[in-house]
């Protein structure tokens, strides 16, 4: 199927055309065909000389309800513009021009009617000499009477050729479904319908709406229920579940993840000079009409902050107007739909500058040069395609900020071992903060030789810095002419600057072990004592343990469950122990 919209003035032969081509009536209320003019969006559809489809969107031509013509043309990839012979060029006949324009609608036909009533001539040279500066520039152009038939067959020719030229669109896309319509069925629930431009649709499928989950009951195009529905396609949608005020024109159907809902991007304006755009405008996105503040950025940039967020991506065309003048801005290609904040003296200078060298073209690699890190997903519901694997889990990192990164990594880890000796490395955590990185696994996978990983910590891979001095020491000073069997209290370990630190330090040393809280031996204290108890009376109780190793219960109990542990003993169903003759003693 193809899909086309008319535009034009009031009462130029729009509705009387597309109904002469089709047989059906695209005007949908008895009060627009009572007024002979399309208030709304009607639609109406024709098999042309090829076995093509076409499918015909047909707009308001009255100014109160341009903004339902946009909704029509928003999301269709041709246009008719339609003039008749005996009016000529009028002002709604520009506005839908620069409509149209402004949204870079490259593929049209003139269709000039009326030409039973006034020589065509005239009309067509002036509308063609109009189109000449827009992006219809060069549109073949078509003489008919809708009244008489006269050019109806030359007019379908031409919709075949102009089918012909149409771009194919994606059946992989994915789904952005912009609602033009939404009512109710009895019996069959809420029901949308849309232009779908890209991707496919089938019942069953999950889409978003909103902050919401939904799914497709059933489908119907061309007047047919349809098991599947390919772009491009006039398509209503049935949806399973769905209160009628949950969609409204200006929602979209959406292939979950797959877009960005933004109400802050940076855009390139064509049209109206950015300096001489009003502070607030009207945005026209598909069939979305949302108000959007300009903040205007360099010549021809500026940064729309919108009163809803819209799903967008790089390198979406919308239109702005304002609507106090009854005026069409321009068209905006949108550059970023996750742009940086402009909170610094300088930076909307800065980011001008920026955004002078983007093309609103998405590509993965200046996104990620642009941003130094992105994830997959988030670049992905930007639009930006994704062709090659992440960085590190799934990140994208610019190479030269990732050398960068590694260069950074190495001195915090230098500068932390300096600074905390008595640390087995710098903890990850830490690092991810000094690095400013948003995930650990950046940190993780950051870590190459000389550096390794170990218990959460990054140190150098040739093992922990030697043992300070000071610590070996102090050590050496709380256990000097004590039992080995004996534990230091906590007061007299702090006195000898033995804290909590040091100590810890100490066991990951290898210089002592660590009972219990506060009860700490030298490291060979385990194998010293299964030694001399090897040499008492075999099976021994812990009041024998304790008086042969001359020490206190506060240290037996955890020295003997350390021996057991460590198979160095073995306890008996009756609370004693024997030393395991199997252990090496030696």
């Amino acid at each position: 199927m193809h899909v086309v919209a008319t535009a034009g003035h009031v009462d130029h032969g729009k509705s009387t055309l597309v109904r002469a081509l089709t047989g059906m009536e695209p005007d949908r209320w008895a009060q627009e065909r009572s007024r002979g003019m399309t208030i709304d969006l009607g639609f109406a559809w024709t098999t042309l000389p090829t076995g093509r489809t076409v499918a015909f969107v047909d707009v308001p031509g009255h100014e109160r309800f341009v903004p339902n013509m946009l909704a029509g043309v928003g999301p269709v990839p041709a246009a008719l513009m339609i003039v008749a012979a005996d009016e000529g060029w009028k002002p709604q006949s520009a506005e839908h021009l620069a409509a149209l324009h402004a949204l870079d609608v490259r593929h049209g036909l003139l269709v000039v009617t009326r030409a039973d009533l006034a020589d065509p001539r005239a009309a067509q040279a002036q509308a063609q000499a109009e189109l000449a500066r827009t992006s219809l520039a060069g549109a073949e152009a078509v003489t008919v009477s809708a009244t008489t038939g006269a050019g109806l067959d030359d007019l379908r020719a031409a919709l075949d050729r102009l089918a012909g030229r149409l771009p194919a669109p994606d059946p992989e896309a994915p789904v952005r479904l912009w609602i033009d319509r939404a009512f109710t069925i009895k019996g069959a629930g809420t029901v949308v319908t849309g232009t779908l431009g890209a991707g496919r649709l089938r019942p069953g499928d999950e889409l978003t709406l909103g902050p919401d989950t939904v799914r497709v009951r059933g489908l119907q195009s061309l007047g047919e229920q349809r098991g599947e529905v390919s772009a491009v396609a006039r398509v209503a949608v049935n949806l399973r579940g769905v209160d009628r005020d949950q969609a409204a024109r200006g929602d979209a159907l959406l292939t979950p993840g797959r877009f960005r809902a933004t109400d802050l991007l940076d855009v390139r304006v064509h049209g109206d000079p950015v300096a001489d755009l009003p502070q607030t405008l009207i945005l026209h996105l598909g069939s979305a009409a949302v108000p959007a503040r300009v903040r205007p950025l360099g010549a021809d940039t500026a940064r729309l902050r919108l009163a809803r967020p819209l799903p967008m991506h790089i390198g979406d065309r919308a239109l702005v107007r304002d609507p106090g003048r009854r005026h069409i801005a321009g068209g905006v290609t949108v550059l970023d739909v996750a742009p940086p904040g402009l909170t610094r003296r300088g930076a909307a200078a800065a980011r001008a500058a920026v955004l002078d060298g983007v093309d609103g073209v998405p590509d993965l690699a200046a996104e990620v040069r642009r941003r130094r890190l992105a994830r997959r997903g988030d670049l992905t519901a930007m639009g930006v395609p994704v062709d090659r694997d992440p960085t590190a889990g799934d990140w994208f990192v610019d190479p030269d900020h990732w050398a960068d990164l590694h260069r950074r990594l190495a001195d915090e880890v230098e500068r932390h071992t300096r600074e905390n000796p008595l640390e087995p490395g710098a903890p990850l955590e830490a690092l991810r903060h000094r690095l400013g990185l948003p995930d650990r696994v950046l940190v993780e996978a950051l870590v190459r030789p000389p550096l390794s990983v170990k218990g959460g910590r990054v140190r150098p891979t040739a093992g922990p810095p030697g043992v300070p001095a000071q610590l070996t020491a102090a050590v050496d000073k709380a256990f000097a002419g004590r039992s080995p069997f004996a534990a230091p209290e906590a007061y007299h370990l702090n006195d000898l600057g033995l804290g909590p630190r040091q100590q810890a330090a100490a066991v990951r040393a290898g210089l002592l072990i660590q009972l219990a809280p506060n009860v700490l031996l030298r490291a060979d204290a385990a194998e010293h004592a299964a030694r001399e108890l090897s040499k008492i009376e075999q099976p021994f109780t812990l009041s024998e343990a304790r008086r042969a190793l001359g020490t206190t219960r506060r240290v037996a109990v955890p020295l003997l469950e350390l021996l057991d542990r460590r198979g160095l003993t073995r306890r008996l169903g009756d609370d004693r122990r024997i030393t395991d003759p199997r252990a090496e003693l030696a």
